[in-house]
């Protein structure tokens, strides 16, 4: 079982304490999003649970802690971008705090094992082509050395960010236009050691040298483990997604790192509901169990097949 860390909220900076609780105990709850009374009881054994991915704008809370993982696998998507507090509010300052977090990040579990995100890119009057491509290339001479890998995207716009997207009056370029910005992209990475991909996107730009990136990361995986891993493309995911197949252990309406862009909160108002229900040693993140919830234990298994290490 691959453990996703999670898509749907910022587990490594807001509830890092509950997750290492929950690995103490060995098993978490996830409500289903779609079927609010239903919940699965997920084992968390190193015999079951593969890999760990981490998402996350800030894992400091989790740097002293990590040892407490020495029994799993695990690396982290990081999104480091160079957006300002109108469109990533709570986010620390990227330079004076997120750029040392992710250098210290690196040295402690090594660079294959933090992937850069600089996503999603739009476009705004003041976040020009030309800003992104100073922010990028400043980032990239920052972590030079400090990781191999670096995903890309563009926004995209769903219900739940269309309002706030609508109050930055972003813009779309045309494809030839983003081909050239990619390109640029990909020769700074490249100048400072690391390969650029794309996550989930349509777009081709394969003669800018980029590829398409898994987050659930097959390939990764399996140089991590040592093993060959048997997982299946995930479903559930958009047709772009290259991703295997994940068990996620986040709740919808709970991440507080206020990003415009986001697509897992529906409100202010709704994370904070969700939040004042934060119970560090509850089994569920964020919520309450009721009478009328069932809860049902997830068959869950290694993924793991010939190992050769």
């Amino acid at each position: 079982m691959i453990l996703s860390v999670s898509r749907r909220t910022d587990i490594p900076n807001y509830y890092c304490d509950w997750f290492f609780n929950r690995i103490k105990e060995g098993y978490l709850y996830v409500r289903n999003p779609m079927n609010a009374h239903q919940i699965s009881k997920i084992n968390l054994s190193p015999e079951v649970v593969d890999c760990i991915v981490f998402w996350t704008k800030n894992p400091e809370p989790m740097l002293e802690r990590l040892d407490e993982l020495k029994d799993y696998v695990f690396y982290f998507q990081f999104t480091l971008t160079g957006y300002g507090g109108d469109v990533e509010p709570h986010v620390p300052h990227k330079k004076a705090r997120m750029l040392p977090v992710f250098r210290r990040l690196s040295e402690k579990i090594g660079k294959e094992r933090v992937i850069w995100r600089y996503d999603p890119i739009l476009f705004t009057e003041r976040y020009s082509q030309g800003y992104h491509l100073k922010a990028f290339g400043q980032i990239a001479e920052a972590l030079r050395g400090f990781t191999e890998q670096c995903v890309i995207s563009f926004v995209d716009l769903y219900a739940k960010n269309r309002a706030g997207m609508k109050a930055l009056h972003p813009f779309f370029p045309e494809e030839r236009e983003l081909l050239k910005f990619a390109g640029e992209l990909a020769r700074m990475a490249g100048e400072n050691g690391m390969k650029v991909a794309t996550c989930a996107e349509a777009l081709d730009l394969s003669s800018c040298g980029i590829g398409h990136h898994s987050c659930m990361d097959q390939a990764l995986i399996e140089r991590l483990t040592g093993c060959r891993i048997r997982g299946a493309k995930d479903k559930n995911q958009r047709k772009e997604c290259g991703c295997m197949e994940s068990v996620e252990v986040g709740t919808y309406n709970t991440c507080k790192n206020g990003c415009v862009y986001c697509y897992a909160n529906g409100s202010p108002e709704a994370v904070a509901r969700s939040c004042q229900m934060y119970d560090v040693n509850a089994p569920l993140l964020c919520g309450k169990i009721t009478g009328d919830d069932q809860i049902t234990e997830r068959r869950v298994k290694s993924l793991r097949e010939r190992c050769i290490k």
